[in-house]
């Protein structure tokens, strides 16, 4: 079975009090993402740890429970940091770090690298037969192999869809919106 490739790359999710404190204002949006309800912010931030920074990273919105800075391997590597490998939401041993927006700053444990998940819907589940927690990914590029243990994340408005990171999608040599299988 085929499914749609999405390739998450460096982003910063934020709570309300954060969003506030770095932007001292709501976000607006850019445009609008694959999953429904979710979309690019306008505003960014820099990223901090002790000297050094990447700049211009995008905010997601809308604005979540918990303030969470997704980055990949190749990023952790320059910052200097080494974030575990975690589901959205699972913030246990994440890495801290320095957000600074335009009129403030936030420091907190919030940096993961973010597990390969598939969004599905129940309705899609079903129809599927994708009733695993997790499954192997075949691709077929001209660097293609297999990804193990990609995790099911079943949400009632999600669009079915696989995400990677961009160190996965450059390593496979993908592109946003290719089709791999699920096996």
């Amino acid at each position: 079975m085929k499914v749609k490739l999405g390739i998450s790359m460096r982003h910063v999710h934020l709570t309300d009090e954060d969003c506030h404190t770095l932007f001292g204002k709501d976000l607006t949006i850019k445009n609008e993402l694959s999953q429904p309800g979710q979309y690019a912010a306008n505003e960014t931030v820099i990223l901090k740890n002790n000297d050094r920074e990447l700049k211009n990273v995008r905010v997601l919105g809308p604005n979540r429970e918990y303030t969470q800075v997704e980055i990949s391997r190749t990023d952790s590597y320059f910052l200097k940091m080494n974030p575990p490998v975690r589901d959205s939401g699972d913030l246990e041993d994440a890495e801290t770090i320095t957000i600074i927006g335009p009129v403030g700053t936030v420091t907190k444990k919030a940096a993961i690298i973010a597990d390969r998940h598939i969004h599905i819907n129940r309705e899609d589940r079903e129809k599927y037969n994708l009733l695993n927690d997790e499954y192997t990914i075949k691709i077929n590029t001209e660097k293609g192999g297999l990804l193990e243990h990609v995790k099911i994340k079943e949400l009632p408005n999600s669009c079915f869809e696989l995400h990677l990171d961009s160190d996965d999608g450059n390593a496979f040599l993908l592109n946003q919106g290719d089709e791999v299988e699920i096996i």
